[in-house]
């Protein structure tokens, strides 16, 4: 848990300003570590893929009216 946000913002645009963007490779490999650590942690895979789905749906389409929707001036 993350107690000084402001030590974490400031660690994102050292990090940021330091190394640039990640490269597919970088990302990938990064995605790979927390999937792993998530399944020793028992996170994933989860008992039940579709637990949840209708939030996520809900979601997305409010999202997706909200790209769609011009902004007010």
């Amino acid at each position: 848990m993350i107690n000084d946000v402001e030590i974490l913002r400031k660690f994102e645009r050292d990090f940021i300003s330091g190394q640039g963007r990640l490269t597919y490779g970088q990302s990938l490999k990064l995605f790979t570590a927390m999937w792993e650590e998530g399944v020793m942690l028992g996170v994933f895979p989860p008992a039940d893929p579709m637990a949840g789905i209708e939030v996520d749906i809900r979601m997305s389409r409010i999202l997706n009216t909200c790209l769609t929707k011009p902004l007010p001036a």
